[in-house]
């Protein structure tokens, strides 16, 4: 699905990111953890297409990035569902409208897709908020219509970037259970966070894999986790 190769990736005249390979596997559950300014968010954007590596591979689906254009990556990237740690909406449009601007964008009739939008919704335990407006959306409930705003296109991989970062623990731990159910139903999900409290609570109901920058290098945490 996601494949790494020896990948590097320089900013500024630094390198960021060295000698990274990693295999995203079907159905599989990561966790992605390391210090402030390790270069986690600059590995999401690597994983979905969104930054070309300086050196080395990355596939997404079987293709080399660096060999696409710009629509191509577009059109794989409806594959990957991604949870920004800075969470944009339209302010102007209500929360169900935000949900499908994905629909919208791709060409697909959203009144088609009314039943499944609603669903999703449902889901994510905000069907009464459906009509409020982003500025009148609690914390959690704006990372919960980022989460349905994700996989509305019921992509095959999740990316998470701190999506429980500004949400008190209960919130947390309703977001996690959302993303473990999108594990369940075979979504490969990868999740970016510093919160340990939450891999630990996350390896009590699914088999995970921790992973962790350090050093510019990606490394198997270990089980002090």
């Amino acid at each position: 699905m996601i494949e790494l190769d020896n990948l590097a990736y320089s900013y500024g005249g630094g390198e960021l990111l060295s000698e990274i390979s990693l295999r995203l596997a079907p159905g599989s559950f990561h966790f992605l953890t390391g210090p402030s300014g390790a270069g986690k968010t600059t590995f999401l954007k690597l994983c979905y297409g969104a930054l070309i590596p300086t050196a080395g591979r990355a596939m997404l689906f079987g293709q080399d990035v660096r060999e696409l254009g710009r629509d191509d990556v577009a059109l794989l990237r409806r594959r990957i569902g991604v949870v920004h740690q800075d969470c944009q909406f339209l302010d102007h449009l209500p929360l169900a409208e935000n949900i499908a601007l994905p629909l919208m964008v791709s060409g697909r009739d959203v009144a088609a897709e009314a039943q499944n939008l609603d669903d999703l919704i449902a889901w994510c335990g905000l069907s009464h908020r459906r009509n409020a407006l982003p500025p009148e959306l609690s914390g959690g409930e704006r990372q919960r219509a980022a989460l349905a705003r994700a996989v509305i296109m019921s992509p095959e991989v999740i990316l998470a970037d701190e999506p429980t970062g500004n949400v008190d623990w209960e919130m947390s731990q309703r977001l996690l259970q959302l993303l473990v159910e999108l594990n369940r139903m075979g979504k490969t999900v990868m999740i970016a966070t510093h919160d340990l409290s939450l891999i630990r609570a996350a390896k009590s109901q699914v088999q995970t894999r921790v992973l962790r920058i350090a050093n510019r290098r990606l490394q198997l945490a270990g089980a002090d986790l």
